[in-house]
Formats: structure tokens, C-alpha cells, sequence
């Protein structure tokens, strides 16, 4: 294995940290993305240990349901999140309509 090569969780904390304010990408993305579109338990594992200045309140579930995980509870990522702009209803948020791809232009 080429040791220059980002590590899986590497490719996800880089992923995370370009979610612009106000926009989502879900568990199941960031692992495609990061190379292994099956683990997005993993990245989920990642957000619950991962480092609280990065803005793991901008991940989601695919059906946009927040994190029991996230500090505070759902509860929680619903503060944070309406830190953010994004407002949840019924502790899930649209993600239809704010789904983010890091490669493509806004």
C-alpha cells in the first residue's frame, strides 16, 4: 500500500471540512466519495469520535434524520444545525433540497 495515499478516514475529515454553511451531504456520500460506498456506518463512527471543530452537523442520514450520536442527541444537531440556517421538523431536514456535492459548482 502506497503510504503517500490519504487513509479512508483521512478522505472523510478532508470531505467534511468543504460542506459549505447551509448545506447536507449524507453518511452514504462521504463514503462513495471517500472510496467505499458501503461504509457509511464507518463515516458514522468517524463523526461520533471525530474531532468537534469540524462540521459533522452537516451529515446526515439518506433520509435526512439527525444524529442520536451528535453531541446533545438530536436535540443537539438540531441546534446546531439551526446554527447553520437549516431549520429540522421533526428532528429531519430536507436533504433533498440541500444535498451537497463537493464536485460540482453552486
Amino acid at each position: 500500500m502506497d503510504q503517500d495515499l490519504p487513509t479512508f478516514k483521512e478522505e472523510v475529515i478532508s470531505i467534511v471540512r468543504t460542506i459549505p454553511k447551509g448545506r447536507l451531504m449524507t453518511y452514504g456520500q462521504i463514503a462513495a466519495l471517500a472510496g467505499s460506498p458501503r461504509a457509511a456506518r464507518i463515516v458514522g463512527g468517524i463523526a461520533h469520535f471525530g474531532n468537534p471543530s469540524l462540521p459533522w452537523q452537516r451529515v446526515v442520514s439518506k433520509g435526512g434524520y439527525l444524529a442520536k450520536g451528535y453531541p446533545g442527541g438530536v436535540l443537539g444537531h438540531r441546534q446546531a444545525l439551526e446554527k447553520d440556517g437549516i431549520i429540522a421538523k421533526d428532528y429531519r431536514v430536507p436533504v433533498d433540497e440541500l444535498l451537497w456535492w463537493p464536485d460540482k459548482n453552486e
